[in-house]
C-alpha cells in the first residue's frame, strides 16, 4: 500500500509506525488494520485514521452501510455486520454456537491473545470479488458437497468475511469453520500458512472437525472419521504416488489417532507447543513431535 521511493523502485521495506486515513460517505461503518486513533466528520463524509504497525503485515479495510449487532460477550466480543437487520432468535442461537466453537478452539490451540479481543465477521455484498481461497479441499471430509462454494475467508487475524447469501447467518456451517479456525492456527503470522506439506495440510480441516464438534456434539465426530476412512481403499495399488485425496483423508486422521494415542492433554499441549514454535516461521512436523514428547 505504500508507493516505493525513487525513480525506478522495485520495492521497500514499510515504515515501522505509519498512519492511513479513510474517507467514506457518512452512514457508513469503517473497520481496518491496526489502531484506529481519530474520527472526523465534515460535508457527508467520514474520516478514519488508524495507526499502523509493523504487526499489521497486511493493512485492510472494511467499510459499507452495514448493521452491526454485537452478538458476543465476555472475553471475547463477536461483532456482525449485515447488509439486513436479523432476527433476535436467530443471533441468540448464533451467539450460542460462536461461543462453543471459540471456547473449544481455545481449548486446543490456546487462547489467541492474554487480553480481551474483538471478532469481527462482516457481510460480503459480492461473493466473487471477497474470497480468493477456495473450501473444497476439506469439504468431502467433512461432509459438505464438492460443489459448495466458498462461504467465508480470514482476511485478518480477528476478521471474517462471510457469505449470506442464502439468508440468514448459519456462521456455525461445515464451509466456515476452517476460516475461523485460522486465527487461531497463525494466519497473518507466516505468508506460508495455507502452504503446509501433508499431515500439516490437513490441520485446518482437523481443527474444522473441531468447530463442528463443538456446534453439533459430540456424534459428529464419529462420522466424520467414518468419512474419512471411506476415502481411503481397502487394499493399497500398485508401487506409486497415491491420489492427492487419500493423502488428504490419512493426514486428517493422523491427528485423530495421534490425539487417541497420546491422550486428549498431551495432545493438545504438543498442539499449542508447535503453535508456538512456528510464530514467525514455518510449521514444521518436528516441533509437534517435540511436543508430544
Amino acid at each position: 500500500m505504500l508507493p516505493a521511493r525513487g525513480l525506478f523502485a522495485t520495492g521497500g521495506v514499510p515504515p515501522k509506525k505509519w498512519e492511513m486515513s479513510v474517507s467514506v460517505p457518512e452512514g457508513f461503518l469503517v473497520h481496518t488494520s491496526g489502531r484506529q486513533k481519530k474520527t472526523a466528520r465534515r460535508n457527508g463524509e467520514i474520516t478514519v485514521v488508524a495507526t499502523q504497525s509493523s504487526n499489521d503485515r497486511y493493512p485492510f479495510v472494511i467499510a459499507g452501510r452495514h448493521n452491526s449487532t454485537q452478538i458476543g460477550g465476555g472475553k471475547e466480543k463477536i461483532i456482525l455486520w449485515t447488509r439486513k437487520a436479523q432476527e433476535s432468535t436467530a443471533l441468540r442461537g448464533l451467539s450460542e454456537t460462536l461461543a462453543r466453537t471459540m471456547e473449544a478452539y481455545d481449548a486446543v490451540f490456546g487462547a489467541r491473545t492474554k487480553e480481551p479481543s474483538a471478532t469481527w465477521i462482516v457481510e460480503c455484498p459480492v461473493a466473487e470479488g471477497c474470497f480468493t481461497l477456495p473450501t473444497r479441499t476439506t469439504a468431502v471430509l467433512l461432509g459438505e458437497s464438492k460443489e459448495e462454494p466458498t462461504l467465508a475467508e480470514m482476511v485478518s487475524p480477528d476478521t471474517l468475511m462471510v457469505n449470506l447469501g442464502s439468508g440468514a447467518p448459519q456462521i456455525e456451517g461445515v464451509a466456515v469453520a476452517p476460516s475461523l479456525a485460522a486465527s487461531w492456527l497463525g494466519y497473518g503470522q507466516n505468508p506460508g500458512f495455507f502452504d503446509q506439506e501433508p499431515p500439516l495440510s490437513a490441520l485446518p480441516a482437523f481443527a474444522a472437525s473441531i468447530g463442528r464438534e463443538a456446534a453439533e456434539g459430540a456424534d459428529s465426530r464419529a462420522e466424520t472419521i467414518r468419512r474419512a476412512l471411506q476415502l481411503i481403499p481397502e487394499k493399497p495399488g500398485a508401487r506409486g504416488p497415491e491420489e492427492q485425496a487419500v493423502v488428504r483423508a490419512k493426514s486428517f486422521l493422523f491427528f485423530y489417532a495421534l490425539q487417541d494415542r497420546c491422550g486428549r492433554e498431551v495432545f493438545r499441549k504438543a498442539i499449542r507447543h508447535m503453535l508456538q514454535a512456528r510464530r514467525e516461521r514455518g510449521l514444521e512436523l518436528s516441533d509437534l513431535i517435540c511436543g508430544v514428547r
